[in-house]
C-alpha cells in the first residue's frame, strides 16, 4: 500500500513537473483573418530557428504579412506531396531584412500542427514559415520532398487553432498553389519573455 501511495506521489510530481515545463516553453500568438492560433515554440530542440523566428515576432515584421501559399496532397503534382500553409512577412517569403539561418536538423517530425521553416538549399531560411496540416513525414530529415534530403528545420507546434490553418489550407488558390487572395496576418505576438538563450 506504500509502495502505491510513493507511485502516485511520483506520478502527480511527474505529471506537474511536466506541465510546469510545458508552461514554461514560448508561446507565440497569430492573429489572422481566419481566426486565431496558438503556436508552441521548442527552443530546445532547435534554438537557433526559434531565436531567429522571435526576432522577426519582435520587429512585428509579420504585423501585415500573410498566409500566401497552400499545398494539398491530393492535389499537389509532386511525388510526395504535402500538406502545408505558408506564410510571409509584407516583404515577401524571401525576405532579406536579416541573414538566412544555419539549417537546423531537428529530430522533430513534422506531425499535423507543426511549424517548419520555409526553405530553398540548406541554410538559406529567413523568414518564410509553414504550418504542417496532416503528418508529413517527407519533410524531416532523410525525407524525399527535398532532393537534397536534408529536411526541414521544425521549431514548435500549433496548440490552439489547428483548425483555422486547415480552413486556410482549403481557401481558393490558382494553379501555381497561390492563395486568392491570401489571408492576411494582422498581429504575431509572443506572449510572455523570450527564451534566454535569444538574448531576452
Amino acid at each position: 500500500m506504500r509502495a502505491m501511495m510513493v507511485l502516485a506521489t511520483f506520478v502527480a510530481f511527474s505529471a506537474s513537473a511536466a506541465s510546469a515545463q510545458d508552461a514554461e516553453k514560448p508561446r507565440v500568438v497569430l492573429q489572422t483573418d481566419a481566426g486565431r492560433m496558438v503556436v508552441e515554440l521548442a527552443p530546445e530542440r532547435a534554438p537557433m530557428t526559434v531565436c531567429n523566428f522571435l526576432s522577426y515576432v519582435a520587429d512585428g515584421d509579420y504585423d501585415g504579412g500573410s498566409f500566401f501559399r497552400t499545398v494539398v496532397s491530393t492535389t499537389n503534382q509532386n511525388p510526395n506531396p504535402i500538406d502545408v500553409i505558408q506564410a510571409a512577412t509584407p516583404r515577401g517569403s524571401d525576405d532579406r531584412s536579416r541573414p538566412p539561418i544555419k539549417l537546423e536538423r531537428t529530430v522533430m517530425s513534422h506531425v499535423s500542427g507543426t511549424i517548419s521553416m520555409a526553405r530553398d538549399g540548406p541554410d538559406t531560411a529567413t523568414s518564410s514559415f509553414f504550418i504542417v496540416t496532416q503528418d508529413t513525414p517527407s519533410l524531416d530529415y532523410g525525407g524525399a520532398r527535398n532532393p537534397d534530403g536534408q529536411g526541414f528545420a521544425a521549431f514548435g507546434r500549433v496548440i490552439e487553432g489547428l483548425d483555422v490553418a486547415r480552413l486556410i489550407q482549403m481557401s481558393p488558390a490558382d494553379d501555381q498553389e497561390q492563395l486568392t487572395p491570401p489571408v492576411m496576418i494582422q498581429s504575431v505576438r509572443l506572449l510572455g519573455a523570450a527564451p534566454e538563450q535569444c538574448g531576452s
